[in-house]
């Protein structure tokens, strides 16, 4: 009897053992959240999020880039009789060989801008001060040198009159020179220039204070851009319009001979920046004046990085005052975040000229300053002698003691 007992026990124990385990299998490979069907179903609702392993992909921040410019700019572009006299050679003219020490310092960079201080006026009769009128060639070889912009806004404009300054845009045209400052339309006058280089959108914008005396046209205002504030501010909104990453200046103004800028300069130099003008290429006293790299205050609080040059001096001339033959060639690099799109300027460094003539001939050469002074200095082949090495060594000094900031 009680071993009939012992194995009831354990077939009981077996059957809830089988029971059991078949619960288990089922309970693990029935997903949890199915209704059972059925009468009675079950009400048990579990949300199939629960069950599911998501992963959210997470995309890596771009590493953030800078594009660079690199931008060049010079002095007065003039022309002189004893320029152009020098240049003829048997009735044709050729201004190259004037450049050649100094091509490597426009043609090396990503955007040259210069002045071009005379007119073409394409009529033969050519001449010097006080009304410039000079060979069409002098474009193709400035053209050649690599020049990419001519400002054409200042007191010599209308020399020729306005037939004059016509002809000078369309000789610029012809040789594919890139030019702002006058115009022969007002459609034309209100096409701001904007430049595309390097990833950076440049709009360039030039004014000059007057046309010595030499009334503007009658009915057409639009042909050279005066420095007047209500039509500053219609071409920068017109820039602006065009949403650039830098807005270049190109400013005729000043004191000729004047070391310093006077006030009136200094204060429109504030007027462009607070209009959002980042850069000011200064011109017209034909010595060179100081630079300036600032931090600006704009009228909303933010505050931008800005650069002004109140005059570079002649680039080339036939001027013979003191200071006249000695320029500079002003070299800014800039970059630009590919995250903020923000423009910085990065450095800004110059290189000293001098328009030498040749003492038994009139040979007119831009030399550059330190080079010739190192190849004086080591014995070298230069092309100066004791009197210019000592005037270049004088103008070397006083230029790196103006700019002392920037050495």
């Amino acid at each position: 009897m009680f071993k009939k007992l012992i194995n009831l026990l354990i077939t009981i124990i077996l059957i809830f053992l089988i029971i059991f385990v078949v619960g288990a299998v089922i309970f693990k490979f029935t997903p949890l959240g199915e209704k059972f069907k059925g009468n009675n179903q079950s009400k048990l609702s579990i949300p199939d999020t629960i069950f599911t392993h998501n992963v959210e992909e997470i995309t890596p921040e771009p590493e953030e880039t800078f594009s660079k410019l690199t931008i060049s700019s010079t002095g007065d572009i003039m022309c002189h009789n004893t320029q152009f006299n020098d240049a003829n050679k048997n009735g044709s003219y050729d201004f190259s060989y004037v450049f050649e020490n100094i091509k490597p310092y426009i043609e090396n960079t990503d955007l040259a801008i210069g002045n071009l201080e005379t007119t073409f006026a394409g009529n033969g009769k050519y001449s010097g001060y006080p009304q410039f009128n000079t060979p069409e060639v002098l474009a193709t070889n400035l053209k050649d040198l690599g020049f990419d912009v001519l400002t054409t806004s200042n007191n010599h404009s209308l020399d020729t009159g306005y037939n004059g300054l016509s002809k000078t845009l369309d000789f610029l045209d012809e040789v594919e020179m890139l030019h702002t400052g006058t115009s022969r339309s007002e459609e034309e006058q209100n096409k701001p220039l904007i430049i595309e280089k390097n990833g950076f959108k440049i709009a360039i914008v030039s004014f000059t204070y007057g046309t010595n005396g030499i009334p503007v046209p009658s009915g057409k205002p639009y042909c050279i851009n005066l420095i007047d504030n209500d039509l500053i501010l219609k071409q920068l909104e017109i820039a602006k319009n065009e949403n650039p990453d830098l807005i270049i200046a190109c400013m005729h103004w000043g004191i000729e001979y004047r070391r310093t800028p006077e006030q009136s300069q200094i204060d429109m130099s504030d007027f462009l920046f607070q209009n959002g003008v980042d850069v000011i290429l200064g011109n017209h006293p034909h010595v060179a004046e100081p630079m300036e790299l600032r931090q600006v205050t704009m009228p909303d609080g933010t505050e931008k990085q800005c650069f002004v040059i109140y005059s570079h001096g002649n680039f080339i001339s036939g001027q013979t005052q003191p200071h006249t033959k000695t320029s500079i060639i002003l070299n800014l690099e800039f970059s630009k975040s590919s995250k903020t799109n923000k423009v910085t300027i990065d450095n800004v460094s110059y290189t000293p000229i001098y328009m030498y003539t040749y003492p038994k001939f009139k040979n007119y050469k831009l030399l550059d300053i330190k080079t010739e002074i190192e190849k004086y200095d080591n014995n070298e082949d230069g092309k100066v002698g004791q009197e210019t090495y000592n005037t270049l060594k004088a103008e070397l000094e006083d230029m790196q003691k103006m700019y002392e900031n920037f050495n």
